[in-house]
This record gives structure tokens, sequence and C-alpha cells, in this order.
């Protein structure tokens, strides 16, 4: 027994989007309601609701409209750098061995990796403190940890770029995108990566490295000074990010996060929860980024799955 379509438009609200109803033999998602059935979210899918609509096995699919989309408009990405344009991580952490390996404190490189993204300075700082090194001097082992990395492990046109990067960037620009690198190193760390990985800095809208902020990763302070190098407001803006203390920052600006598992496991990442996950840069299509309805095909919407209830009497808070 069919029923029929029925749309509920909610655009008018900033925070809402607009979805339809479809009977489908697939992917079927039980509701325990005998009420019209439809779906309400927001914009960071932190609020669902539906109701069921009676058919002869009490089964609907909430399908999202064309054109509309709870993903929203995107005007810039924001591209971190080690981990997910280059191969670094590995790199960087053999180099901080070096550092300490020179000052006579064994090391391994994944007694850093918890503190990746967070900037060249505490990623050496805080195994210091964890290894009890007295007089620990982080200027000075920072600049040396540039030194070895740079004349050691990363060398102009090595082959330290992604499979996959540079093509990525360059279809965000086809697309009328703009795209930033916004890192947690310093600027010469940056040059020297990008030099490594074959990449012309000037494909670049802006490049955002540590330098002069005071505030690194966890904190937005980077994505929103990228933001503001656009001219993209932040709520426009995809962070693509590695590390953990980058998805926290990209959330933090209030930016949507794709991560890539190039430097955590799946479930680390997961805890991290951001917007979408994929296994590497390569992985990610423009129609991740875009979300495009044209080039996506429609598909059930995966958010209607817990806490179904019926009867809704007010928006969130209390709107």
């Amino acid at each position: 027994m069919a029923f029929v379509s029925t749309a509920l438009n909610f655009t008018a609200h900033p925070r809402l989007l607009k979805y339809q109803i479809y009977p489908s033999a697939s992917s079927k998602v039980l509701l325990l309601s005998s009420a019209p059935a439809f779906l309400i979210a927001d914009r960071r899918r932190r609020w669902i609701v539906a109701e069921a609509s009676p058919t002869r096995d009490e089964e609907v699919v909430v399908v999202e409209k064309k054109g509309v989309g709870e993903w929203g408009k995107v005007s810039a990405v924001l591209f971190d750098m080690d981990g997910v344009l280059c191969n670094s991580e590995g790199a960087a952490g053999m180099a901080a061995v070096d550092v300490f390996a020179e000052i006579g404190v064994e090391v391994e490189a994944e007694d850093f990796m918890p503190f990746v993204g967070t900037g060249d300075a505490n990623f050496l700082g805080s195994v210091a403190r964890l290894k009890g090194v007295e007089e620990f001097d982080t200027a000075t082992a920072k600049k040396r940890f540039y030194e070895i990395y740079i004349n050691k492990y990363a060398k102009p046109n090595s082959g330290i770029g992604f499979p996959g990067a540079l093509e990525l960037v360059m279809e965000c620009k086809r697309r009328g995108l703009k795209v930033a690198v916004a890192s947690s190193a310093d600027r010469v760390k940056v040059n020297a990566n990008l030099a490594a990985a074959g990449f012309d800095p000037s494909i670049f809208d802006a490049i955002v490295p540590a330098d002069g902020l005071k505030r690194l990763k966890p904190a937005p302070d980077i994505f929103l000074k990228a933001s503001k190098d656009l001219n993209a407001p932040a709520h426009e803006c995809i962070v693509i990010e590695d590390a953990f203390a980058g998805v926290q920052a990209a959330k933090a600006a209030g930016m949507r996060c794709i991560a890539v598992m190039t430097s955590l496991s799946e479930d680390k990442v997961k805890q991290a929860n951001p917007s979408l996950i994929r296994k590497e840069i390569g992985d990610i299509s423009i129609q991740d980024i875009l979300n495009d309805e044209e080039i996506k095909e429609e598909k059930p919407s995966k958010y209607l799955c817990n806490g179904v209830r019926s009867g809704v009497s007010k928006l969130p808070n209390g709107r």
C-alpha cells in the first residue's frame, strides 16, 4: 500500500533543512508511530525528529531533496599540511628522534604521535617532559628539528606529497573554491614541505603557518585566520585534517571537517567526531567536499536512526 509523498519546508528558518518522504523497498527505517512521518535536522545534525506514516508495514525512508542539503554552501577548503597534503608525519617523528639522540635521550617516533598537529614546540616539549628531560630548551630544539627535518627528510621534490593531493587542490580551484594551507608548523617547514611535495605555493590563495599565532590547534585560531585571509565565512569553509587536535580546532572554528586516517586509527578519528572520514586525501572526492546533489545520487539519510519519537512541540532552544 503506497502513500503520498509529503514535503515539509522549513527553509525560512536558517538552521533547518527541507526533507521529503518517499516510500522505498530498500534502506527502510522502522518507525513506531501512526502520525505523519517527517524529519527535521539542524545544519550540524544535532537534532533529529521523526514521526511515522501509516503504511501496510509501517516503514518509510527519508531522502534529502535535490538542491537542498544539510551540508550547506562551501566557499573554501583549508588543507592541513603534515599528514594531509604531505606524507610527512613519520619523517617528522624520525627527525625528532634524531634531535633527542643528540642530547643523549632515547625516544621512539611513536612517542610523538599524541602531539601531532599541536605545533612543533609542543610536539618536542611534551615528549621532553614525559621523559623527564631537565632544562630542555624548546626553541633551540625546534630550530635543530627543522634543520634535520629539512636537510635529511624533506629535500625538494623528494616525493612526499600524498597521491591525489595536488589533483584535489586543483579540482577545488576549478570549481571556484578558494584553497589554503593551514598548518601548526612554522613557515620554514611549510615552505620545505611544499617544495618536497612538488607544490607551487602560488596555487594556494592563502598559506597560514604557526608563526605569530599565540594559540595553536586545538584552538581555532589558525583556521579562523585562514578564513579571514580568504574572505570566506567560517561556516562556508571545509577543513581537511589528520590530527585529533586539528579536528577539534576545525569544530571550534565552526567549520565542517573531513578527517583522514593517516596519523590516527579509525577509532581515534571517530572519537574526534569529524563530519566525514576518509582513509587519505586521495580518497576524498569533490562530491565529498561539495555534497553536490547534481553530482551525487540521492540516498536515504543515514542520520534517521536513534530516538525516534512522535510528537513535536517546539524547536531546539525553545524556538
